[in-house]
């Protein structure tokens, strides 16, 4: 009875279970599509997506830059106007167009330099911290990072503000002849900050910059973590200095680190916007244009001219791609090397 049972479940024959386990397994079920194409083909939502969220207002902004776009089109009352390169000869032709460039410039280059310069300290500093003090400061400064431009905007324009800022509050609290011999002036009293291109654009650097060097600490941290320590070790027996040990190791491993976060800042600085926006409570002062603020004055303010906004907004591209460029040729070039 016993046999007969373990015949029956297959125990008795160890020949077929043999074969059992040796069988060959089933083949997957193919796909019908040549191996090489499969890569392609799970890009394409992304690609769906990036097209129709990108690449088709790039399109139409690019269409509309070549057209006289105003009140009767917005309206549907009247179709646009192709009026060719019209549009580019008029932003090229206007002075507010080149005091616009110069601002974005200057302003893209002496924010992302301080950005970089403070970010890479800070996340040296983090690095040094311990386990529960970095964090507790990660925490702090990633606080400044997630606060939106618009409300960026609002916290230092009430800082700054001529009649109940804190600024012109604590600039009085110094002693006269401190404040004489530091700024040349003892009373701060209604101190108009961001009445004067100047002034204005020294609070906007202070404002993205607070709120940008978090980003760049963080990133620098995630870099030295992965720096071995070894290497430390042996410059600090080999009595190397703090800077030179910057130089020497921490720069050279981090330079990928720094390039990706150089394009990142130069890009979101050069279209700065809502910060400048909210301090200027509106395209108000021309001298205070950059280039994005000379697009939505052109666009939006009345009598609104849309095509001459986009075709500022092309330059404006156009700009960013020659210098991400040209900043990532150099890049391949030093790594080639």
């Amino acid at each position: 009875m016993t046999n007969t049972s373990t015949i029956a479940r297959g125990g008795g024959n160890p020949s077929a279970s043999g074969r059992r386990r040796n069988s060959p397994q089933r083949p997957a079920r193919a796909s019908g599509l040549p191996p090489w194409i499969i890569p392609y083909v799970l890009l394409v939502p992304g690609l769906v997506v990036i097209a129709g969220l990108l690449l088709y207002p790039l399109f139409q902004m690019i269409v509309i830059s070549f057209q006289k776009v105003g009140i009767p089109q917005i309206n549907g009352k009247k179709p646009a106007d192709w009026v060719g390169w019209d549009n580019y000869t008029k932003v090229l032709d206007n002075e507010i167009f080149w005091s616009s460039l110069r601002n974005t410039v200057v302003f893209a280059a002496v924010t992302v330099t301080l950005t970089l310069v403070l970010g890479t300290a800070v996340g040296t500093l983090l690095n040094k911290l311990g386990k529960k003090m970095s964090t507790v400061v990660v925490v702090g400064i990633m606080s400044a990072w997630a606060v939106p431009p618009v409300a960026q905007g609002v916290i230092w324009r009430w800082l700054f503000d001529a009649d109940a800022g804190m600024i012109n509050w604590l600039l009085n609290l110094l002693p006269d002849w401190l404040s004489s011999l530091l700024f040349g002036r003892a009373d701060w009293t209604g101190e108009p900050w961001l009445n004067d291109a100047l002034t204005i654009y020294l609070v906007l650097i202070i404002c993205v910059v607070w709120a940008s060097f978090p980003f760049i600490a963080v990133s620098v941290l995630a870099g030295l973590k992965g720096i071995p320590t070894e290497l430390y070790e042996a410059a600090r027996v080999d009595g190397s200095t703090p800077w030179r040990t910057f130089r020497k190791i921490t720069f050279p491993l981090l330079k990928p680190v720094f390039s990706v976060l150089t394009i990142l800042s130069i890009i979101w600085n050069f279209k700065v916007f809502s910060q400048l926006y909210v301090l200027m409570n509106g395209p108000t002062n021309r001298e205070a244009f950059n280039l994005s603020m000379f697009s939505f004055a052109e666009a939006f303010r009345s009598p609104p001219k849309m095509g001459t906004g986009a075709a500022i907004a092309v330059v404006l591209t156009l700009l960013l791609l020659v210098v991400t460029a040209v900043y990532v040729r150099q890049i391949v070039k030093t790594e080639e090397m």
